[in-house]
């Protein structure tokens, strides 16, 4: 479908009753797509098979979580027609693409515009010289084959998404434009605030143009209005009294506009946000902003999610911020890469301090070309991140030794050269704020703030020993900050008796091992239970939420995500990691955190998705209640077990655990929170308990259920010859659909994965059924019990 330029771009931009000349509209509909990685647009346009699409897209979106090894890295083409009615000489036209993974080349009615190297940062095309009046076409070709000049790593631990992955912005400008507006606060105090607003012009002339730059506080009053002969760049100096701060509890955000002027008219203007804050790591202590001590409550946040991968739309970037921020967090870590604008106006917005990161991670240090490109793509993050006071940090990279792609790539004084060349670069393109890496120790002393690798009780040490990993790090870095803690967890996996480590591996260990084989850990000998990790992330909390000198830490991760290196995993090619899945539904980790870091009340029964368990008569299981609240009760089948109040130095839970004895068959719990008397919070879970437990299994049995949307949920459950789920079962299980039907498969989640592993003897997945069919006929396999199918009627709604 052809679109006319003139109606798409025939919208001014307004705020605040300003009118705005710039022209800028989404370019993300009706796109054209060819997946052939044919090397010019003369052989593109001449295949069959294009097929129409909408932006954001990627060719990766489920091929990473099928069940072939490896997923498609190659080229594929876009393309878009569209009509300019008329031309003007004064007008230029540009295409802005948010993002694309990760080599693209961005052709004109055939006429190469612009090329950009590297993904996960913006571009610009210019279309002007290009353009013609009537039909026009822009195709795009975009990349993510191997290609070692260009970071991050292949053998990074998550997938390089191919695809116009963000949205495409269509902009028409003046003939000369505000290409750049980067306001810096050099001296931020709670009386005044220097303002450094630096303007970039680009165009043949600038000497017949005037430049007013407006600026007006968080409710809307103008605190700043000038206007000066414009120069090619310029700056614009001045201060505020008694600046409303942007901080994480109360982001106070400022507006700028600076407007381009000729003979009294306004011909472009150009608007962003900013803010005031001030910020000190101290040494061999804690964080401060704003001159107050804050613990920085992190994780961290890959780009993707099920059935969609990295092709996000805005509302969806929204939703995983508004998650992080609803448990309490401040703090994100951006892993490993520049994400999607919409992540930092978030972050500016729900006040979440950040942790933005080259992707410089593991590959270590390349020839001139890799270096190049690597600069330029620093250069580019810190340009088009810079006004975001969210910001605090730009990382140098992760694991950047590790694995290297170039011969003698793990050089150590290779790579600190090449580490403190990047450092200078940061610091000079912007002197405000402080640079950071992980893991990577030879250079620790390069950069401001390190972060070694601490995870005591997965790949190292016990969690017990987390305190002395602390304090150890504490001692020995200038500026530490934790970044990546935690460990896997299944959802539905469960054990009465969560492995500890304690007495088998030493808690001493406080550094992760380069190799994990030859030490006892965790992460290899453990369950991953959702127990484990809701006691390791319980443990860890009581520990740095009362230590009065750390800076603080970010939890790895925020949700389950792909990754090429883990074919093994409960849900192959799934780092489960997450605190949430890969669709971001919480699992029992969420709410531990929210108990520590949240304001919101709440209360939370351990484990809604343990609601099948068997033991002896007469034995007593201990229950956690995770909840911020006061004062919590805990009422079994209507009979109160009394009130506790909440104590962050006990354990478990903060003292909100209670030891009951089950009955046979239905348990009904309740879990009440109290602010004083009044009732503020409130769940319920209902556990099925028996006295018997299951013997070695029998068979496999498969059963449906109809589910609210029209799809059936199709459960595998392992049984011994008495009919008992038999809940230590963890072998994996093989869906198949073989009529009637079609498996929600490839999403990497516990009901979206047709090979997965069984939690609790359980294994279960979404069917969409053909609404032509009368019977549904499902399959399950595995290597001890082979075949077992289920057919299901559907006549009742296929009639």
């Amino acid at each position: 479908m052809k679109r006319i330029l003139g109606i798409m771009l025939g919208v001014l931009i307004a705020y605040g009753g300003w009118a705005m000349e710039r022209e800028k509209s989404k370019f993300n509909s009706d796109w054209d797509y060819l997946e052939q990685p044919v090397s010019t647009w003369v052989e593109a346009n001449q295949q069959a098979g294009w097929e129409r699409i909408d932006l954001p897209h990627t060719w990766n979106a489920t091929d990473v979580m099928d069940q072939a090894p490896g997923y498609r890295r190659n080229a594929s083409w876009y393309k878009k027609s569209f009509e300019v009615e008329r031309l003007s000489e004064g007008d230029r036209y540009f295409l802005y693409f948010e993002g694309a993974n990760i080599t693209t080349e961005v052709y004109i009615n055939g006429n190469l515009a612009t090329t950009h190297i590297g993904g996960y940062i913006g571009f610009e095309a210019e279309m002007t010289t290009y353009l013609v009046e009537g039909v026009n076409t822009v195709s795009v070709r975009v990349d993510n084959s191997y290609d070692r000049q260009i970071i991050p790593s292949q053998k990074s631990d998550f997938f390089i998404y191919g695809g116009i992955t963000r949205d495409v912005w269509l902009v028409k400008t003046h003939k000369t434009r505000v290409s750049s507006v980067q306001v810096s606060t050099p001296v931020v105090s709670e009386s005044s605030a220097s303002t450094l607003i630096d303007v970039t012009l680009d165009g043949t002339e600038t000497t017949a143009y005037t430049v007013r730059t407006r600026v007006t506080d968080p409710k809307g009053k103008v605190v700043y209005d000038q206007e000066t002969a414009a120069k090619a760049t310029q700056s614009i100096d001045f201060e505020i009294r008694k600046p409303k701060l942007w901080d994480v509890n109360n982001p106070q955000l400022y507006q700028v506009q600076v407007e381009l002027i000729k003979d009294g008219k306004v011909v472009d203007t150009v608007d962003d946000r900013y803010g005031y804050r001030w910020f000190e790591f101290t040494q061999n202590g804690p964080f401060y902003l704003n001159g107050k001590r804050l613990l920085l409550r992190g994780t961290h946040r890959h780009e993707e999610s099920a059935g969609i991968g990295a092709a996000l739309p805005n509302e969806m970037h929204r939703q995983d911020m508004e998650m992080i921020k609803g448990m309490g967090a401040n703090f994100v870590r951006l892993a490993h890469y520049p994400q999607d604008p919409e992540i930092y106006k978030a972050c500016d917005e729900l006040g979440i301090l950040v942790w933005d990161e080259l992707p410089w991670c593991r590959g270590g240090v390349g020839d001139d070309t890799w270096k190049t490109n690597t600069k330029n793509l620093l250069t580019e993050m810190i340009d088009q991140n810079y006004n975001h006071p969210s910001v605090i940090l730009w990382s140098l990279g992760n694991e950047i030794y590790w694995l290297p792609d170039f011969e003698n790539g793990d050089d150590e004084e290779e790579i600190n050269a090449f580490l403190s060349e990047l450092n200078d670069l940061s610091h000079e393109l912007d002197p405000s704020r402080k640079t950071s890496i992980r893991k990577y120790y030879a250079g620790a002393d390069i950069v401001d703030v390190f972060s070694p690798s601490i995870w005591s009780g997965w790949y190292s040490g016990t969690y017990k020993g987390y305190e002395n990993a602390l304090e150890k790090s504490l001692a020995k870095y200038d500026h530490f900050l934790h970044m990546e803690y935690g460990g896997s967890s299944f959802v539905g996996r469960h054990s009465e008796n969560p492995i500890t480590g304690d007495g088998e591996i030493s808690a001493g260990d406080w550094e992760e091992p380069i190799n994990q084989v030859e030490y006892p850990n965790i992460a290899n000998d453990g369950d991953w239970s959702e127990n484990y990790i809701v006691d390791l992330f319980d443990w860890y909390l009581s520990i740095s939420e009362s230590h009065d000198q750390f800076a603080g830490s970010a939890q790895w991760a925020f949700k389950d995500f792909g990754t090429p290196l883990r074919p093994e995993n409960d849900i192959p090619y799934l780092n489960e990691k997450g605190l949430a899945d890969r669709s971001g539904k919480p699992k029992d980790a969420y709410y531990v955190f929210k108990s520590y870091w949240s304001d919101e009340p709440f209360v939370y029964i351990e484990s809604h998705t343990w609601t099948e368990r068997s033991g002896p008569e007469g034995k007593t299981k201990n229950i956690s209640v995770f909840s911020n609240n006061e004062t919590v009760e805990l009422i079994l089948n209507g009979k109160s077990l009394g009130k506790k109040t909440r104590d962050m130095s006990q354990y478990p839970a903060c003292g909100l655990n209670w030891d009951v004895e089950f009955q046979e068959g239905e348990n009904v719990f309740e879990a009440i929170g109290y602010k004083g008397r009044k009732v503020i919070a409130a769940d319920s879970l209902v556990v099925s308990y028996s006295f018997e437990q299951a013997g070695a299994p029998d068979q496999i049995v498969l059963a449906a259920e109809r589910l609210d949307n029209g799809h059936y949920l199709v459960s595998a459950r392992a049984i011994d010859k008495k009919g008992l789920r038999c809940l230590d079962y963890e072998d994996r299980a093989y869906f198949q659909c073989l009529a009637g039907g079609e498996l929600v498969k490839d999403q990497g989640t516990p009901t979206g994965s047709e090979v997965i592993n069984m939690a609790n003897g359980r294994a279960a997945i979404e069917v969409i059924p053909d609404p032509k069919s009368k019977k549904l006929v499902m399959g399950v396999y595995n290597q001890n019990f082979k075949g077992t199918y289920l057919e299901i009627d559907l006549k009742d709604i296929n009639p």
